[in-house]
């Protein structure tokens, strides 16, 4: 799994009112984590998955063999929860609510329960910028550390974007002693 370094987005057309971005520090979240969980995340894995695009293919009649096709075609990474930034070498908590299935090795009800203290530490106002779109403005952003969540908020007008994504690089977490947790494809069998 390489996801994306970063995004540059250009306004093309904004709304009168409305349409902000949310960006979350993920280095900040992770520095603001208390030091037991800190310490319960390091060197931890979580699975990745379709998340949001699941939830449409259901909706739309998608059935288990069309869902193990997409599977199949589109393994789920396990990946680390925390990244090593590889220019900075900052540590950033390495998750998304929409893109995670659960922590590798943990039972389920624990797994949530760690899950969602971690995805409040994005939605921590002091950790987030919020962008107000002009036209043409633009905003360029690395989404190796960053977290961006689209304001829906500006019906009924129209938000249109042109975007351009830099390819990346595989996530990974240098530990202490220096050795390096990178990302795995989870087994297919797994996944059913």
């Amino acid at each position: 799994m390489e996801p994306s370094l970063g995004s540059v987005l250009r306004a093309i057309q904004v709304p009168p009112v409305g349409g902000d971005t949310l960006f979350a520090d993920m280095c900040a979240a992770y520095d603001g984590l208390n030091p037991e969980i800190k310490e319960k995340i390091h060197g931890k894995f979580a699975l990745r998955a379709l998340g949001f695009y699941e939830r449409m293919m259901r909706k739309k009649g998608a059935t288990n063999e069309d869902m193990a096709q997409t599977h199949e075609k589109f393994p789920r990474p396990e990946h680390p929860m925390v990244r090593t930034h590889p220019d900075t070498g900052r540590k950033a908590l390495y998750m998304h609510p929409d893109f995670l299935q659960h922590v590798v090795d943990m039972e389920p009800g624990e797994s949530r329960a760690l899950l969602e203290i971690l995805y409040a530490q994005s939605r921590v106002p002091e950790y987030q910028c919020r962008f107000k779109w002009r036209k043409n403005s633009i905003a360029f952003w690395d989404n190796r550390t960053k977290q961006r969540y689209a304001v829906s908020d500006y019906w009924p007008h129209v938000r249109q974007m042109e975007r351009v994504t830099v390819v990346g690089d595989p996530p990974f977490y240098r530990h202490a002693d220096g050795s390096v947790s990178r990302s795995r494809v989870a087994e297919l069998a797994e996944l059913a």
